[in-house]
């Protein structure tokens, strides 16, 4: 899978971590940034992994910051995104399958590199379910976009 990964200087140190394991999982990495902890704007680096993701460079999208929530947020402000925070795995895996999320956002201050591993695995492997309830429901988000 092509996943686009960024970050803010917080979650410098888990995306490096990330970006390692995940290319040792066989998924190509495309890693947007920050490239240091010195401090950066968190919405400039969600906003590149959205685009990633919108412009079909990125199956799926991974940004980590400090919470998750900033990152979240910023992502969200782009119309097609549908970004969620998860620090365990039923949410990592029920986002995708009934909401169909396509980033993934993590706070590093919130979780340790094994767990934040095993979210974005479950991430990762879930599929939306197109259950007919599901898409009624995204179709209605849609509608909020516009």
């Amino acid at each position: 899978m092509r996943i686009a990964l960024g970050s803010d200087h917080a979650g410098y140190s888990m995306k490096e971590h990330l970006a390692s394991w995940l290319a040792e999982s066989g998924h190509a990495v495309y890693d947007l940034g920050t490239h240091s902890e010195d401090p950066v704007d968190y919405p400039d680096y969600a906003t590149a992994v959205a685009r990633a993701v919108l412009d079909g460079r990125a199956d799926r999208g991974i940004i980590v910051c400090g919470s998750g929530a900033g990152a979240c947020i910023a992502a969200n402000k782009l119309n097609g995104i549908r970004a969620a925070v998860a620090h365990d795995s039923y949410t990592a895996r029920q986002m995708v399958e009934h909401d169909d999320v396509n980033v993934l956002c993590l706070g590093s201050r919130v979780i340790g590199t094994a767990l934040a591993e095993d979210v974005v695995k479950t991430f990762l492997e879930a599929r939306f379910t197109r259950e007919d309830r599901h898409v009624r429901r995204l179709e209605k988000i849609r509608t909020l976009e516009q």
